[in-house]
């Protein structure tokens, strides 16, 4: 089963669920800051700002699950 852990299968969970290719990979802590991050920007989206960080942390861990 260690070809779902490779490339593409965990950037394509990760695409439409942030975090959840770095958990597949099994970097646990990896995506609960993940999801604390997503969290703190969604909230500050509510507020008018955030949405810069929210993107650029949702593509950052879409490279870090095809590559790490």
């Amino acid at each position: 089963m260690n070809y779902c852990r490779t490339h593409g299968i965990p950037a394509l969970f990760s695409f439409f669920f942030p975090g959840l290719g770095q958990l597949v990979k099994g970097h646990l802590f990896k995506a609960l800051g993940i999801w604390i991050a997503f969290i703190i920007t969604g909230t500050l989206h509510i507020f008018g700002t955030g949405f810069l960080l929210w993107l650029i942390i949702w593509i950052w861990q879409l490279y870090d699950a095809y590559n790490a």
